[in-house]
């Protein structure tokens, strides 16, 4: 289908939307799995944990709110808006998320978003994740451009995008609120062709 703007879209309708969300393997032993419902605990856990809350808008106070935001994760896929994962051990409970949000298929874009827990901190474990998840929207769903972003006052995340192959391509002000106030963030991108 041609938009208004007599451009194609970049990715067709339909290409997430009834197919089912694949697991990815990571080089650390880890995989990126869809979320189940039995990882409603970890949700919960990772709202109350400060270094999560601090730079995140996670707020999930009890387990059926959990299970409410999984099955919305299941939802938002099959609108083809976003494609989240759980960072988790074969077999095992999620131990972070890492995905695609605000997928525009017909624009070819979308924004990395993650976090994880404190037990897996500082081993490269998001940084995997993101080059991973990059890969699988730039060559498996065929997206054109993908942000990340992050309060400048968060170098750990700097790091991530940095390992991860993304540019930094210049700081938004007073960009997102957090619970301390307004925050600039940078932005890094990575683009089709990129490394």
């Amino acid at each position: 289908m041609i938009s208004s703007s007599g451009i194609p879209p970049v990715v067709p309708a339909g290409r997430m939307a009834g197919r089912d969300q694949p697991v990815l393997g990571l080089p650390c032993g880890l995989e990126l799995r869809p979320w189940r419902v039995s990882d409603a605990d970890v949700l919960v856990a990772a709202s109350r944990d400060p270094g999560v809350r601090q730079w995140n808008r996670l707020v999930v106070e009890t387990p059926e709110d959990a299970r409410r935001r999984i099955e919305r994760m299941r939802e938002r896929w099959d609108a083809e808006v976003s494609a989240i994962w759980a960072i988790a051990r074969p077999g095992g409970k999620a131990l972070g998320l890492i995905g695609c949000g605000d997928i525009d298929l017909g624009g070819g874009s979308a924004e990395i978003v993650y976090w994880i827990l404190p037990s897996v901190r500082g081993g490269g474990v998001v940084a995997e994740a993101t080059r991973r998840v990059s890969e699988w929207a730039l060559s498996d769903l065929g997206l054109h451009r993908l942000r990340l972003c992050h309060s400048v006052a968060n170098p750990a995340s700097c790091r991530v995008a940095e390992k991860a192959g993304y540019a930094l391509e210049g700081t938004m002000r007073s960009a997102l609120l957090h619970a301390d106030g307004w925050h600039d963030q940078h932005l890094h991108a990575r683009v089709q062709g990129d490394i």
